[in-house]
């Protein structure tokens, strides 16, 4: 659980202002500090930057913590506290943009991620699908390797970032980049009580491990794929897993047919 709309109504009040006083003074619109309020909206990630400047606080107290209660010991592991993140933005619209991170840049990435002119320098751009949310920061991450068949070598996952790590939702997809593994795209279970996040393959060929938490430098939901892969050529190994998947879906047809009889 993140404490946005609890700690932003907490400063506005701290200061006297109204929704509208306070949306002046970070130059955005009061609809908008009324939805983050409520929580009908996460807020940007340059927004929660602009809020922990203008308030000398860390994003991981701004986030993981109820201000009213007073500034305590930071959340560890909440993903939060460990760095701020860059972002590319457009110097004509000032708008939020999208950054790709291609294959061959994923090495350059673990050492440039928290670098804004290396962020800068990789392609950025706007996505251009209805399905993308105005309120969210998203990368695009090309994946390598077979793990997540039938999720083909060189696709493109769009991943928006999460901020708090306690949000993981267990068995869904993510990126999770780290300093022992790299950029890896799987699907995670949320053990940080035991300050660890497990990942697993589709591919059963590959097995599923853990990292530590203290490993870990971000995570992105995978929210959508772009691929050209439009030939339909895949490998043996490839064409081998989606013979057994297909079996195994017969099968288990076949036994709801017994079940339903």
């Amino acid at each position: 659980m993140h404490y946005i709309p609890d700690n932003l109504r907490f400063l506005r009040k701290q200061k006297g202002w109204t929704q509208g006083q306070f949306a002046h003074q970070l130059g955005v619109k009061r609809s908008l500090i009324g939805a983050y309020e409520e929580g009908r909206a996460d807020p940007r990630i340059s927004f929660l930057l602009l809020i922990c400047q203008k308030f000398d606080l860390s994003m991981d107290q701004l986030v993981s913590a109820p201000l009213s209660k007073g500034i305590g010991t930071e959340t560890k592991f909440s993903g939060s506290n460990l760095r701020i993140l860059p972002i590319a933005i457009d110097k004509l619209s000032n708008n939020e943009k999208a950054t790709l991170v291609p294959v061959h840049a994923s090495a350059g990435y673990l050492n440039g991620y928290g670098d804004i002119e290396f962020i800068e320098s990789l392609p950025i751009f706007d996505l251009p699908y209805t399905e993308v949310s105005k309120g969210k920061t998203y990368r695009i991450f090309q994946i390598k390797g077979e793990s997540m068949l039938p999720i083909l070598p060189g696709s493109y996952i769009i991943g928006s970032y999460i901020m708090d790590w306690n949000n993981i939702k267990n068995d869904q997809l993510y990126i999770v980049i780290s300093k022992t593994e790299g950029i890896v795209f799987k699907r995670v279970l949320n053990n940080l009580k035991d300050q660890m996040l497990t990942l697993k393959s589709d591919n059963p060929e590959f097995e599923t491990y853990s990292i530590q938490a203290d490993d870990v430098l971000e995570v992105w939901k995978a929210e959508g794929m772009t691929t050209f892969e439009l030939n339909g050529q895949i490998n043996p190994s490839q064409q081998q897993i989606l013979n057994e998947l297909r079996t195994i879906k017969t099968e288990l047809n076949s036994l709801k047919g017994r079940f339903n009889t």
